[in-house]
Parts: C-alpha cells; structure tokens; sequence
C-alpha cells in the first residue's frame, strides 16, 4: 500500500519547487544597453583578415552587439527569470519613461557610454540609484573614480598599492619637466577601453613625448596621462562578488608573437579591431604560469585594489609584473566586457563557472542587494 505520508512529503516538496519557480519568474530583469546607431556594425569575416597578410588567431564572427543582448537575454529567461532588453539609444527622457513603464525588478546595467561620453556613466547608475532598482555592476563613485585614472593612481597609492610613476599634463609647452624613466606611455586621463592607446603611444624620446602629449590634448580634449612604461608581463585579474570577492584564475596576455614594428601593449585595436594584427598577437593565457608566491602576491594586491576603489559584483585588474616581479596595478575596470571570448569570462571558465553560472551568479549579486 502507498504511504500517505509519503505522497503528502512529495506533495509538499513538489510544492516548494513550483513556488520557487513562479517566484523567480515574477523576477523581471532589464538588460540595458546603449547602441545610438546598431545599424552601423557591418559583419567583419575571415576573408578580410586574410587580405591583411597574416594568420588569424581569433575566429573573427559577424555577431553585432545587439545580437550579443539578445543571446544574453535568452540565457537569463533559460534560467527561469523574466528577461528583456532595451537599447537607451543616447535618449534620456526614453530611458526614465521606459523605466516607469515596465518597472524592472533588476536591471543588468551594460550601459557605458552616454552621448559617447565615458564620464556619464556614473550617472546612468545614479538614476537607477535614484529610482531604487537594483543593479549590477559598480555603484555612480567607483564608476567615477575608476574613470579617472589619476584619482585612481592617488588613491590607491595612498593605500600603499603601487603604480606606474606618473605625471599628468594639461596644456602642450616646448618641453616637459619630468623625472620619469623613458619608455613612457601616454594614455587620455579619462578614456577607459584603451581608447587613445594604439602603437604609437609608447615613446622613447621627448621629441616623440611631445608629439604624442599634443595628440591627447587635440583629439580626446582632455588631459594626457603620462607614465613610466613597465617592461615585463601583462596579467588581468578578474574578481566576483560582492560581499566576499572571490579573485578568479589570472589570466596573463602572450606578447611572444607581436611583431617587432608593435608595442607589447594590450591597444585599443588588440582589444577590438578584429582586423587588426594586434588583435591576434595578444594571445591569453588562462591561468597564468606564476610561482606560488608570485600568484598569491598579485592575488592579494588585485583585491586590494578592487575593495579600495569600491568595485563590486565583477571586476577586471589589469596588472603589470615587472622582470623583478614587482606587481603595479595599471587600472581597475569596473563592469569590464561580459561577452562570452572576453577576459572576465575567461577566468570564470578557467574557476569553473559555465558562461549561464557566472551570468547568473552577478545578476544574484543585485537581487540580494534588492531585498536588503
């Protein structure tokens, strides 16, 4: 005979699970992007790489960054939420009346640029700050303070983590005073994605200092950054979390195969042309081969430096160890690149995270601060 009391247990389990999936179905998720003109992406193929005379390392794919939300969109539904994107478009009024009308629970905030300005970042933040909705990523004053890399150069050697030496330059002269140590590397004070660093910004002599400085101050209209170029390797240290960060397996960038007429540098091109060589020469490697001391050393540094500049959910810290395995954090990269062949997902992989875990992972981060 059947157990009643058996059949009432799987009842009431039964139960549980189907509250616990209509609950996280009543969860509606706004993935916001900001794509002023997705028309304008074309399809980049292989063909086109081959007419540049080497050897793709990347597949090069024709995927647009719109498809890239939709398929993102897609996983998070698979994962029993009630998920939707929508493109601000650079419209302000667009986004608060959208807002007001589909009333997202969460939103998973990719918006980045604003009236191509990086420094109106913050404020996207703060308007979901303002209207109380959960969100992740970084909150408006790390967003703030990691984009402007001088303040972050302060503040994190006032917590005693190192940097490159550095001097910042405002208007162009016939000469600059420095006690720097060429190479030097000029970078937009501002800019984040590599935006202002191609080949060129690695300098040798003042006469190519001043010229590359007057580039900065003309084309970005900004203050150039300059700073000590350190000779050695390039890690990028991804970290999750929010409570308690966990710092994922490094990940360090293969120089070995740049040619000699390109600077061992991670440029704006080896981050996003993929018809650039750069692109495929900026090989990484997942984990990176360190000595034990060495890697708990950048560990513990690149965690620092996330929880001294307010940075939460994920994280990227990009990190030069000199030959002498002195580690300078270069910058630290609130809501870096989330797509699934990026850097952050690529420690996440290497942790043993499937790409749905860690997307599904951050949103939590934001729904948990939600019910606080």
């Amino acid at each position: 005979m059947f157990d009643v009391n058996l059949s009432n247990r799987i009842n009431f389990v039964e139960t549980i699970f189907t509250n616990i999936e209509v609950n996280m179905k009543k969860i509606k998720v706004g993935i916001l992007f900001n794509e002023p003109m997705p028309e304008m992406y074309k399809a980049k193929t292989v063909e086109s790489v081959k007419e540049l005379g080497f050897v793709p390392y990347f597949e090069v794919d024709d995927i647009s960054p719109v498809e890239e939300y939709e398929l993102l969109t897609k996983i998070v539904e698979k994962n029993g939420f009630n998920a939707y994107h929508f493109n601000v478009r650079d419209d302000f009024f667009k986004l608060i009346e959208h807002l007001k009308i589909e009333k997202p629970d969460v939103i998973f905030n990719f918006v980045e640029l604003f009236h191509n300005d990086p420094k109106l970042e913050m404020n996207i933040a703060g308007i979901y700050e303002l209207l109380k909705i959960p969100y992740t990523g970084a909150p408006p004053i790390a967003l703030a303070n990691c984009q402007n890399k001088v303040l972050t150069k302060r503040i994190l050697a006032y917590n005693k983590i190192s940097s490159p030496r550095f001097i910042m330059v405002t208007e162009l002269k016939n000469r600059y005073k420095h006690s720097l140590k060429f190479p030097l590397i000029i970078k937009p004070a501002y800019e984040d994605a590599s935006v202002g660093i191609d080949y060129r910004a690695v300098v040798s002599s003042n006469k190519d200092l001043k010229e590359r400085i007057q580039n900065i101050l003309e084309n970005f209209k900004q203050p150039a950054l300059v700073e000590e170029f350190i000779e050695g390797r390039e890690l990028n240290v991804a970290i999750m979390g929010d409570k308690n960060p966990e710092v994922l397996p490094i990940s360090e960038i293969d120089f070995s195969e740049m040619p000699d007429h390109l600077e061992n540098i991670v440029s704006y091109q080896a981050k996003w042309d993929p018809l650039h060589e750069a692109y495929h020469k900026t090989i990484p490697i997942c984990p990176a081969e360190l000595p034990n001391d060495v890697r708990k050393n950048v560990e513990e540094i690149a965690l620092n430096a996330f929880k001294t500049m307010g940075v939460r959910d994920y994280s990227r810290v990009d990190i030069r160890l000199s030959k002498s395995n002195e580690v300078f954090v270069l910058e630290v990269n609130p809501n870096p690149d989330l797509t699934e062949s990026a850097g952050f997902m690529r420690s996440a992989e290497a942790a043993g995270y499937s790409y749905e875990q860690a997307l599904v992972k951050i949103l939590n981060f934001a729904i948990e601060r939600g019910k606080q």
